[in-house]
């Protein structure tokens, strides 16, 4: 494997996307760590450590300006804490190629759709849609399975959901993104150690970049407009999505 700097060195871009975009990073992570020479679900899994103080430390300048809604996050959490177990527990048993190859298909679409603006009709049957409870559980249960699956906070899926399907704006799908992430990794972060899935030495090593590049880069995005982070985003999913791709076809 490569050198412990070159670990630091890409847990500060993850840290980097944790702070502007919300999201945990393993979108990025996994790809990037298999390059570096972790092996299989290592690649996938070991990124987990970080996830959790990056989020809580990222999530300090948006909870400050009141850009959480916790509302909000506690519906998601409250099918996607136990969904995240089960997603983890099936890693084992699904293909890890297919869903990379899922994953690059579903990212790349979304992020197409993301970088178009939300006309005011479409943000205002978001929020109505944001009081349907049940929808909100349902669709928070299949983002936690995925996340499990993919050994990730899921904010990827979130911050796309949150926007386009539940009307939130791209700071409060932000802010409420992490509050959800730092909770809804923990119950993935134990599953996937009692598997024997996290490799500890680049953990700490991607933590180390991780953390402090998530907080400074969250204090950053509230200097951009909000207008330019959400394409950004979309642009962002769409790259990771070729990049989920790009891994599958050479591994």
């Amino acid at each position: 494997m490569a050198p412990w700097p070159a670990f630091v060195a890409a847990g500060c871009l993850i840290g980097i996307l944790t702070g502007l975009f919300g999201v945990g990073g393993s979108s990025v992570a996994t790809p990037l760590l298999s390059v570096l020479g972790v092996p299989g679900l290592l690649a996938v899994a070991s990124p987990l450590p970080a996830t959790i103080p990056s989020a809580i430390l990222a999530s300090i300048p948006y909870l400050a300006r009141h850009e959480a809604r916790f509302r909000t996050a506690g519906w998601s959490l409250l099918s996607g804490v136990p969904a995240t177990v089960i997603g983890a527990l099936l890693s084992e048993v699904v293909g890890g190629s297919l869903l990379l190859l899922a994953s690059g298909a579903v990212l790349a679409v979304l992020g197409l759709r993301v970088m178009r603006p939300l006309s005011d009709s479409a943000v205002s049957k978001g929020g109505a849609r944001r009081q349907d409870r049940a929808l909100l559980v349902a669709t928070m249960f299949a983002v936690g399975v995925f996340s499990g699956l993919l050994a990730n906070g899921g904010g990827f899926l979130l911050i796309p959901l949150y926007l386009l399907v539940f009307g939130l704006g791209m700071r409060e799908a932000t802010g409420t993104s992490l509050v959800v992430i730092a909770v809804l990794t923990v119950p993935t972060l134990a599953t996937h150690w009692a598997l024997g899935h996290i490799d500890w030495k680049v953990a700490l090593a991607f933590l180390a970049g991780a953390a402090p590049t998530s907080y400074f880069s969250s204090r950053l995005a509230h200097h951009m407009r909000s207008a330019t982070i959400q394409k950004s985003f979309g642009l962002f999913l769409v790259a990771s999505g070729a990049a989920f791709v790009a891994f599958r076809l050479v591994h």
